[in-house]
């Protein structure tokens, strides 16, 4: 069950990212510009999902193989490092190191500043 759990939440998460990479293009903005936006959202989601189960009384809210459809399965095909990889060389070729470097530091900076924002406005106040 686990399989088809992480294999049902790929699917779905590969299509969004496909889907937002086509919409992001249709509004004229460059290619790096969709997979910055798909890794930001399936940071922030990831972290708000971990958040919500680790913090959750709920015993539905704590079902493995829902965590394991969301996290692994559609947060782990959303984003994308092969693609992020495959734009900074593009960059690197095309507009030189400054700008593949600021793809690099751009993506880093957003998604972990964008995790962490999420995770810490769903932790308890004590």
């Amino acid at each position: 069950m686990n399989f088809l759990a992480v294999f049902v939440g790929g699917g779905l998460g590969s299509v969004t990212r496909y889907a937002l990479g086509l919409a992001i293009k249709r509004l004229g903005f460059m290619a790096p510009i969709g997979t910055l936006a798909s890794n930001v959202l399936a940071s922030a989601l990831l972290l708000g999902l971990i958040a919500t189960y680790s913090n959750s009384p709920d015993a539905s809210m704590k079902s493995h193989s829902w965590q394991l459809l969301l996290t692994v399965g559609f947060c782990g095909a959303f984003s994308t490092f092969s693609t992020f990889a495959a734009d900074t060389i593009a960059l690197f070729q095309t507009h030189g190191l400054a700008w593949s470097l600021g793809n690099i530091a751009v993506n880093v900076v957003f998604c972990v500043a964008t995790g962490w924002w999420i995770w810490s406005s769903m932790q308890p106040v004590h």
